[in-house]
């Protein structure tokens, strides 16, 4: 290796990091806007899988309400408020759509300017734009309205919002004020006196109970600085002088304003899921006034600092622009709940208020995604936050009398397969974030794992779907079609991923003593086994008197697997990878089922039960092919363009992968505090963890084009060890990296140098 090159290496890391004074610019909200264009995506994905789903987003990290223009005006479910490909703006959109997500906006509204003569129907007030005329930023949008001259921006806080709009003629504006209920339902008020509108728009239950209300409203309180000149209210085609109307279609309320050419309008807008005074205090502590670029500026260095909390150095622009995006979407949920005094809606209530003391209520926890890496990224880099989710989940289960398996609109949804709440409580408990009651956390996890809700409350969505099944064969059989699910069958990933959280479970019963639930559920952790055919070397659906289904199709989508393939599927047992090895015939087969899978190209990154497949070789004799097939999927399966995403985001676990990914280690499995380790896209990293402790990764290459780990050093002493764990990372220090063009293929081969897994511990 040239020490003149490694010395540059260092040299330029360090200047570019010292010069990283704006990352917010780096962050491309676009991203993710259009389908995919990967080949993976093209492949694997139909329908709404080839899109991303997210949106422009304005606000500040993990707030209640973000703001988006509008291109879509519907609430519909897999239809998120704006699309790349439209061309129409119709408004500025209050939304809580769930970012990446295939699901549904709740509680939103939408406020338009337009000019001229005052327009009520959708059809003809949205106004042509372009791309080109955009303006984004996580803190901040604009756009040009060539139609109406005007130019419309706004920036936002965690539960508030702030919109200028600049006329380029003298003329009437008109502001329409439109609650998105589909239903036909919410309500507004103008109040002339005060320079306020006032509504809101009830949100209602998705999945389990869908289209049944979700007790709680999406409200929001609207204050405007200029005297308004005439209002009034309609719904459909109907326009009325009066101040007030509630639950019809279509329904609004426009402010009408004289403007002059130049003149600006500001409106300062309050939100909260508990009520219209809710908002009004939200509203009053976060923008109490009318400096809008200030309040701009505000937001954009709240935006730094959360950026700034993993600072990369590359001279690849692109890879940048790439990761500062990814780590925004990674930071859009969970959804910050309660209002700046702590109230927030009871969970799965009627209408009910309760209030958080000394911590915050989050939700919209897309649990089947997010636990995953999303999750665990933020118990490095903010455990007090994680802390607060943990608690959040314990007060859903107090209030409901489960806990949630998919909490997301404030409900019990059932959503997806697994159980994957008490996965992300583990891997918290086992870091040692433990600020909350652990016993009842317990109780909570336990009675998912151990009871069935009775029928009622089963339909409800509570309790763990074919529990019955589960437990008494071991895996769920083909007889068993799940019905009260929206995901109906799917036995075989309903079984492995069931085992992981009974593992997950196991580790905390151990840690407090409960030796009966240990050895029960460390048992039921191996139940992947009863569904992995030996004769085929993979999972597979079976019947109750143990036949296999057929016939079997190891590479298309089956009925008994989420989303995806047997092929795909087998490899999710993160919690015994050893133990998989074994069943596929040793650490060499292991290996030659991965390198099948890839080079098939039949492994599919949109799906993320799949995330932690190429990070396996790391438990055979190659780990060098973790490194070669991670750093393909960071280049083939992520970009900077409206398309950049190979599948949904599904509230940013699709983007924390790149994050974790490209900083060079991964949690296969969250609840061991393992990290497995790869090639770094970046030169240099430093990470910022809390305490002021900093975890930095330097890269020593070969060439510019290295990209294989040739051995590693851990401040100054060689580490042999294929991963990181929780406490190295978190107690800061120096990770060295050296890399080669061409593999080391003798690096941390030996088991040893390998994490355990669940049969080795046993």
């Amino acid at each position: 290796m040239s020490h003149l090159f490694t010395v540059a290496i260092i040299f330029t890391a360090t200047s570019l990091l010292a010069q990283q004074t704006a990352l917010v610019h780096y962050v491309q909200p676009l991203a993710g806007t259009a389908p995919s264009t990967t080949a993976a995506a093209l492949k694997h994905g139909n329908g709404t899988e080839l899109n991303a789903n997210t949106i422009p987003a304005v606000g500040l990290p993990f707030g209640m309400t973000q703001w988006t223009p509008q291109t879509q005006s519907s609430e519909n479910k897999c239809v998120p408020p704006y699309f790349y490909k439209d061309n129409m703006f119709s408004g500025f959109r209050g939304t809580h759509w769930l970012s990446g997500s295939c699901t549904q906006d709740y509680g939103s509204f939408t406020i338009m300017p337009v000019t001229g003569h005052l327009k009520i129907d959708i059809a003809a007030y949205a106004t042509p734009f372009s791309h080109q005329q955009e303006i984004t930023a996580p803190h901040y949008y604009r756009v040009t309205l060539p139609a109406y001259q005007l130019t419309t921006e706004i920036t936002a806080t965690l539960r508030a919002g702030m919109m200028q709009v600049t006329a380029n003629k003298t003329d009437s504006l008109y502001l329409l004020i439109t609650p998105n209920s589909d239903q036909g339902q919410g309500f507004i008020k103008v109040d002339t006196k005060r320079g306020e509108i006032y509504g809101y728009n009830p949100a209602h239950r998705i999945y389990q109970g869908w289209g049944e209300p979700a007790g709680f409203s999406g409200y929001f309180v609207i204050k405007v600085e200029k005297s308004i000149n005439t209002s009034g209210t309609f719904a459909g085609a109907h326009v009325s002088l009066l101040d007030s109307i509630s639950n019809q279609k279509n329904l609004g309320a426009y402010l009408g304003f004289k403007i002059n050419k130049g003149e600006k309008l500001r409106i300062r807008i309050g939100t909260s899921f508990s009520s219209i005074a809710g908002a009004r205090q939200n509203l009053k502590a976060e923008i109490p006034g009318w400096g809008f670029e200030s309040l701009v500026a505000k937001n954009k260095q709240v935006w730094q600092k959360a950026l700034s909390q993993i600072q990369v150095a590359t001279t690849v622009e692109k890879d940048k622009r790439i990761f500062y995006t990814a780590f925004y979407h990674a930071m859009q949920h969970p959804r910050l709940f309660n209002d700046v005094d702590g109230t927030y809606p009871r969970f799965a209530g009627n209408y009910q208020s309760e209030k958080i003391i000394g911590a915050n209520y989050y939700d919209d926890f897309s649990m089947w995604d997010i636990y995953r890496a999303q999750l665990p990224l933020y118990e490095l880099l903010n455990p007090k936050l994680i802390n607060d989710c943990v608690q959040s989940m314990i007060l859903k289960g107090q209030q409901g009398g489960w806990l949630p398996i998919f909490p997301c609109w404030n409900s019990y949804t059932a959503a997806m397969v697994g159980d994957h709440g008490t996965a992300f409580i583990a891997s918290a408990y086992t870091k040692g974030i433990r600020n909350y009651n652990v016993n009842e956390a317990y109780r909570l996890m336990r009675q998912n794992a151990f009871n069935s809700a009775n029928a009622k409350d089963y339909k409800d969505g509570k309790g763990r779907r074919a529990l019955n099944s589960y437990l008494k064969y071991g895996y769920i059989p083909m007889e068993d079609s799940v019905p009260e699910a929206f995901h109906k069958k799917e036995q075989v990933s309903r079984t492995l991923e069931y085992a992981y959280d009974d593992y997950a479970l196991a580790i905390v019963a151990k840690g407090l003593n409960k030796t009966a639930d240990y050895d029960a559920l460390i048992k039921r952790s191996l139940n992947y086994r009863n569904v992995f055919d030996p004769e085929v070397g993979m999972v597979r659906g079976r019947y109750e008197n143990k036949n296999w289904y057929q016939p079997f199709n190891p590479s298309t989508k089956e009925p008994y697997i989420t989303e995806g393939t047997p092929q795909q599927y087998t490899f999710y047992v993160p919690q015994d990878v050893a133990g998989l090895s074994g069943l596929m015939g040793g650490k060499a087969k292991l290996e030659q089922s991965l390198d099948h899978l890839f080079d098939s190209h039949e492994y599919w990154h949109g799906n993320e039960p799949g995330h932690q497949i190429p990070f396996m070789y790391n438990y055979t004799g190659a780990p060098w092919k973790t490194q070669l097939r991670v750093k393909a999927i960071l280049v083939d399966e992520y970009s900077d363009g409206p398309g950049g995403l190979s599948g949904n985001d599904d509230a940013g676990q699709m983007s924390a992968w790149y994050v974790f990914a490209s900083l060079g280690f991964y949690p296969v499995d969250p609840v061991s505090n393992n990290y497995i380790l790869t090639a770094p896209l970046f030169d240099h990293i430093v990470i910022n963890l809390p305490k002021g402790k900093a975890f930095t990764i330097a890269t020593h290459k070969q060439s510019a084009k290295s990209s294989y780990i040739a051995a590693v050093k851990w401040n100054g002493k060689p580490y042999t060890k294929n991963y990181l764990t929780y406490t190295t990372i978190n107690t800061g220090g120096l990770l060295e990296i050296f890399m080669n063009d061409k593999p080391a293929k003798t690096w941390a081969t030996q088991s040893t140098d390998q994490p355990a897994s669940l049969t080795h511990n046993n």
